[in-house]
């Protein structure tokens, strides 16, 4: 079925599309694998390399900036429609939010926020701002989910990696939520520490002698980190604390006792009934497939098309089942199910 003013038939596009968006590759892949399609020329060749080469005449010109345009057409459908979006989609109160710094044309950098349920995966229209330091900008993200249908006064639970904009935005405008720090950044913020702990046991046993130094700063680091993780896993607020005072009774280990109590308790705070669900760290994960585009979004060049790519990447991603088999490294929580259908709405044969 050929689109209106158009040089290709609609299951191109879609294909195209949805070649970008499923795979991962750059449009310029994306045009060049449906290319070899359509016109039997190109990978075709490599795939079938005793077929004969088609004239030039049946050759098809597909480019990247075709792909592009279409993508970008598609986005600006997806934000038309963001206003009541994800209306009637249920929402656990728990969620988490990251962002994911892009480079556009000309050196200009932005950043993608985006809100993701983490019971339930369904990931709320992300917006394009300058940056996450300010508190207007994780405003944003939060009044365009509210625009989809998100219903904030339910919310419980916010996981996110500490921005100081947001911490700012929430205590103005979310006072009641509980905002959960990423444990793995927590972990990340002691390792100036440990590498201090470490090298003061190395220079203690230095005259032992070289290696038994090694051996002495390794297991230091060692003992300090199953005393941290002792307290940040600690099944109960008594238990957090008992484990707490063990780190500090250490003899290199009350400086990473005071670093640690800084933020015990917004560590802690998935472990609480009013929280259950809520995820320990920042949602990373959700950056996984969007980095494969189109390197960071250099070639989307300008803010607003960044922005459409994100809002199309959020709807791919809430209708994409996750993969029914396990891997070695990796689980799914609900294999085979969409997001859309762990949140009580399966988008059935929806595209």
């Amino acid at each position: 079925m050929l689109v209106r003013g158009g040089w290709y038939a609609r299951e191109v596009r879609r294909s195209a599309i949805d070649h970008w968006q499923h795979l991962g590759t750059s449009t310029r892949r994306t045009a060049e694998v449906r290319r070899s399609w359509l016109g039997k020329q190109e990978r075709w060749q490599v795939w079938r390399p005793l077929d004969p080469a088609p004239a030039d005449v049946t050759a098809c010109h597909l480019s990247a900036s075709t792909v592009e345009r279409w993508l970008d057409q598609a986005g600006q459908t997806a934000k038309a429609g963001v206003a009541e979006q994800l209306v009637g989609v249920a929402s656990s109160g728990q969620v988490a939010t990251d962002g994911l710094w892009a480079r556009l044309g000309g050196g200009t950098k932005r950043v993608v926020l985006a809100l993701v349920d983490t019971v339930t995966g369904v990931v709320w229209p992300p917006v394009v701002v300058a940056g996450e330091g300010t508190a207007a900008a994780w405003a944003t993200l939060f009044t365009r989910a509210e625009q989809a249908g998100l219903i904030v006064r339910e919310l419980r639970g916010l996981a996110s990696d500490g921005a100081t904009g947001l911490e700012s935005s929430r205590r103005q405008a979310l006072p009641w939520v509980s905002h959960q720090r990423c444990v793995f950044h927590l972990w990340r913020g002691l390792r100036g520490e440990l590498a201090n702990a470490a090298a003061t046991a190395a220079t203690a046993a230095a005259e032992v002698g070289k290696a038994a130094a090694r051996r002495v700063a390794k297991q230091t680091r060692r003992t300090l980190i199953d005393l941290i993780r002792g307290v940040y896993d600690a099944p109960t607020e008594a238990e957090a604390q008992a484990a707490l005072a063990r780190l500090a009774a250490h003899a290199l280990g009350q400086a990473l006792a005071d670093l640690v109590v800084l933020h015990l308790d917004a560590a802690r705070y998935y472990r609480c009934g009013y929280n259950q669900g809520l995820g320990r760290a920042s949602p990373e994960w959700l950056w996984r497939d969007f980095r494969l585009r189109s390197s960071h979004g250099r070639n989307h060049g300008t803010e607003q098309r960044l922005e459409r790519a994100a809002l199309l990447w959020a709807i791919h991603h809430n209708f994409e089942p996750a993969q029914a088999r396990s891997e070695r490294k990796r689980k799914y929580r609900h294999p085979g199910q969409a997001p859309l259908a762990i949140a009580g709405l399966p988008p059935g044969d929806s595209s």
